[in-house]
């Protein structure tokens, strides 16, 4: 569980490394893990760390150069210059260089390189160039593609990146008064005020604030908290919040994980506040240290690698499969061993899916880019197939389906009549509150009369909190009226106040909550649910001014004084988004920790139906396989804890699906780890969006439902490349292993092979920006190998069957039957392999009948004309003498359109038959 909070949570720290991309994942995080359980960092960083726990706070801060208003920019710059950014030192962006290596260190343009080589040392230098050409033109492509695809993730990863609330001190008038109070910060304190600062701003020095659901940013002396708890199992793989204080009880602390008052890199506060001072960033973190001791090692492969992976590899295992078929042939029928190896290898090269990479990462590129544009961020370029290829959704209710925006409907006793006196006490409880104030505490808020009427500042004094926590449900503030008693007024969840009430009031009259009084307040709360509305319990408990501290122990024997409800309409949108996605085969669960009732009955507003709600209770007592039958029955889930939420998104990866989670809260950051896409959006706390793959600008189900089809649009042109390729390449070597057979000379040099691929990889460029027929897009997506290699079996031969009618034509009808006519053979066969081979990118790329009921983008008709237009210019224009090739008779074209024509006839014939059999995709 802590490893897998690990390979989640810093996702946006680390890079992962996909198909065509060279990000790196920078971190082994078992490495990681057993190094953070062994210890194993620089004794001088834990015992730095451990002199920052004992230290005073006012001689800690002397030593970093602070203050307990914090620093003023110009001092944070100065140390920044001096320890640099709060990142850990690995992470850094490839230099061009280092990038354009691994852009060439492919085995395909490897095995190129070799070939020019073996053309220069034979004094063929005609073949050098052009095979040189291939390299450089092919690395080049991929270099610039891929530079683009960073440069564009970098940018949208950047409009997500988080940030941190630290205390600054207002800037100096000038320069010199700035840097006399770099000096002399003790002697000219200045106001302090809060600020957003990226993460990567920190420095030593910054005093931070730091409430519920905020990540660590980095190693911080805590210098004042209030319940504070921290969840570090990234670090110890502790289960459980541990608490911490602003004192180091134990004096005699050795270990630096042990040490009660720091909190670490990466860890996240799950309830309470507190006020800390960062003593390390970057590389001088726990973490960056752990980070430095273990070896780098790429993620585990996603579907989508996976998925690409194996078709890359299936395609590779044809190529050497037929590659030495082709050596041993030519070199037994034609007895030059040399120039059959060299066409063994032409071959290779052809076989080689060289531009997958390209392909892929400019296609996912695109996608991203496209997603931005609707208002979709994609964090990992790969999540994008994930995307298409969902289909069930799993999302919270509220914000989501219903409006982001939270009313206060009504204030009622305990018996549902109207209170002022439950609006008050809610307002004071919202009011004095410093945790993660909900859409609920804001609503509360808003009702400014009351603010007028009480007149907190004048009234009343805070004298303490016990924050909200998601196992109590609940929350509590202490104030003192007028100095005279305290008063503990606190606010949750119907049942859980319930649980610490013994009395109810109703009017002036307190009674004791009887079983039939508990029975009647049930039934109100029902009856106030099954109106739509959201039902908060208010309680209060006065006290003798005795005390100024109080704990969760204090949360007893209340009394219960009413309720405050709460409407939350559904969107407009809502009900079409589902409607959208039911038709694209994304089934939609709403996964939630409100009442039933209430969200039973938002789901039926909005057209989601289901016979009954399963409880998180129901949930608890299932078995695994008693789960996996109830998430396929049931679509609503309600009053969940994180660990159902976990739970049920496992189990329905466990029964085959492909499942997104759409979370904003604390509560939701596990779920968001286990769903094979997590989907997040900007206005959500830290942890989620740190978890999520990718961040929604506009919490709409309907912003989703365009990412969906973006997704499956993406995934559909790089099948398209696959089929391509894989058909024509087989086709290819069919061709070659009838010809070389028969015909008593290479059928094509290779360099013609050479040429005639790298004019088809070009055709193929523009393959992200085609269109996507409408039905390629209804249903989720997924790889499979299987069929690929069935489809490449079957279209393979097709062309096959035509360039066999050209060796024909070739052979009997212009005499090209002899080794002094080979020329004209070859340049033959090279317009014809060109021309199906480029047709085959128009006819694949649909089932129905290209150009008429299909149309291409416009990228992809100019790029396959003006490839067309190449391959014929080459042998009948002025450099037919370069590339060893010939012009051909006039005679030529009529029966070549008629070859072209019925390879379009016979091609759609079989799509036909193939997809009657198969399906198209």
């Amino acid at each position: 569980m802590a490893l897998t909070f690990v390979n989640e949570l810093f996702a946006g720290f680390v890079r992962t490394r996909g198909i065509g991309r060279h990000f790196r994942r920078l971190l082994m995080l078992e490495g990681l893990r057993e190094a953070a359980i062994s210890k194993e960092v620089p004794p001088s960083l834990a015992q730095g760390l451990i002199q920052a726990a004992t230290e005073e706070p006012d001689a800690l801060l002397a030593r970093l150069g602070s203050h307990s208003d914090g620093l003023s920019g110009l001092q944070a710059d100065a140390i920044r210059e001096r320890t640099g950014a709060n990142v850990v030192e690995q992470d850094k962006p490839l230099s061009w260089w280092a990038h354009l290596w691994h852009c060439y260190k492919t085995p395909f343009d490897v095995l190129l390189t070799l070939l020019a080589a073996i053309s220069y040392l034979t004094e063929d230098m005609k073949a050098t160039v052009v095979i040189g050409s291939m390299v450089v033109i092919s690395v080049a492509i991929r270099f610039v593609q891929e530079r683009k695809s960073h440069i564009a993730a970098d940018k949208l990863k950047a409009m997500v990146s988080n940030t941190a609330t630290v205390l600054r001190r207002d800037p100096a008038k000038d320069i010199e008064q700035e840097a006399l109070v770099y000096f002399e910060v003790q002697l000219h304190p200045k106001p302090s005020r809060k600020a957003e600062v990226p993460m990567a701003s920190l420095v030593p020095g910054d005093i931070v604030l730091l409430s519920a659901g905020d990540m660590i940013p980095a190693d911080c002396r805590v210098l004042a908290a209030k319940d504070l708890f921290v969840a570090q199992a990234a670090m110890t793989g502790e289960s459980l919040p541990v608490e911490k204080f602003a004192r180091q009880r134990e004096a005699r602390a050795t270990n630096a994980l042990d040490l009660e008052n720091i909190v670490f890199m990466g860890t996240n506060v799950v309830s309470g506040s507190a006020t800390a001072v960062v003593v390390g960033t970057g590389p001088a973190t726990y973490f960056g240290a752990l980070a430095q001791r273990v070896t780098a090692t790429d993620r585990a492969p996603t579907q989508f690698q996976a998925g690409v992976n194996k078709v890359a590899w299936l395609l590779i295992r044809f190529m050497f499969v037929m590659s030495p078929l082709v050596l041993f042939l030519n070199g037994f029928t034609k007895g030059d061993w040399t120039e059959a190896f060299l066409f063994a290898m032409s071959i290779a090269v052809g076989l080689t899916p060289e531009m997958l990479p390209m392909i892929v990462t400019s296609t996912l590129a695109k996608g991203a880019v496209a997603l931005s544009r609707r208002k979709v961020i994609v964090k990992r370029l790969d999540a994008i197939q994930n995307f298409g290829a969902m289909d069930v959704l799993c999302t919270d209710k509220t914000g989501t389906l219903t409006q982001d925006k939270i009313f206060l409907s009504r204030h009622t006793d305990v018996w549902g009549e109207d209170s002022d006196d439950v609006l008050e006490a809610a307002y004071l409880n919202s009011y004095y509150q410093t945790g993660l104030k909900n859409l609920l505490d804001v609503a509360v808020l808003e009702h400014s009369e009351i603010h007028k009427e009480l007149n907190p500042a004048s009234n009343f004094r805070k004298v303490d909190e016990i924050p909200f926590d998601f196992q109590r449900r609940r929350m509590s503030v202490v104030v003192a009226e007028h100095e005279d008693h305290h008063v503990l007024i606190c606010k949750g969840a119907v049942e859980e106040i319930l649980a610490a009430c013994s009395s109810v009031r109703h009017g002036d009259a307190v009674e004791a909550l009887t079983p039939a009084l508990l029975q009647r307040v049930r039934s109100v709360t029902a009856g106030l649910n099954e109106d739509g509305l959201r039902v908060v319990a208010v309680a209060s408990k006065e006290l003798p001014p005795t005390q100024e501290a109080y704990g969760i122990a204090d949360e007893s024997d209340l009394t219960l004084i009413g309720y405050v409800s709460f409407l939350d309409p559904p969107k407009e949108s809502t009900r079409p988004a589902l409607e959208a996605l039911a038709a694209h085969g994304v089934k939609v669960k709403v996964l939630t920790g409100d009442n039933e009732l209430v969200t039973s009955k938002i789901c039926r507003e909005v057209g989601l139906l289901d016979q009954a709600a399963v409880l998180g209770s129901d949930v608890e007592r299932m078995s695994e396989e008693e789960l996996a039958a109830a998430v396929e029955a049931h679509a609503i889930f309600a009053k969940l804890t994180p660990a159902h939420k976990e739970r049920i998104v496992r189990a329905l990866k466990a029964n085959g699906h492909v499942v997104g989670f759409m979370g904003d809260g604390i509560n939701d950051a596990a779920a968001l780890r286990a769903a094979d896409i997590g989907i997040s959006v900007d206005s959500a706390v830290d942890i989620a969006k740190e978890a999520a793959d990718i961040i929604l600008l506009e919490k709409s189900l309907m912003v989703l439902e365009e990412g969906v089809v973006e997704g499956r649009k993406t995934f559909a042109n790089m099948l398209k490349y696959i089929k391509m390729t894989a058909s024509s390449n087989f086709g290819n070597v069919f061709s070659v292993l009838v010809a070389s057979a028969f015909i008593p000379f290479l059928p094509m040099l290779p360099m013609h092979l050479l040429v005639q691929n790298l004019l088809y990889d070009f055709s193929q460029i523009a393959i992200p920006f085609d269109n996507v027929d409408d039905e390629l897009v209804k249903d989720p997506q997924k790889w499979n190998p299987a069929d690929i290699g069935r489809f490449m079996l079957f279209f393979g031969p097709v062309s096959s069957i035509f360039d066999i009618v050209t060796f024909v034509v070739m052979w009997f009808v212009f005499g090209a039957n002899s080794t002094e006519h080979q020329t004209l053979f070859q340049s033959g066969w090279f317009i014809e392999g060109l021309m199906t081979q480029t047709l085959v990118v128009h006819m694949i790329r649909t089932r129905k009948i290209p150009f008429l009921q299909s149309r291409p983008g416009a990228a992809l008709l100019a790029g396959t004309t003006a490839i067309m237009a190449v391959g014929i210019f080459l042998p009948m224009g002025p450099l037919s003498h370069y590339f060893k090739l010939q012009a051909l008779p006039a005679s030529y074209f009529p029966m070549l359109a008629a070859i072209l024509l019925g390879y379009m006839v016979l091609t759609q014939a079989m799509k036909a038959f193939y997809t009657r059999r198969y399906g198209w995709q």
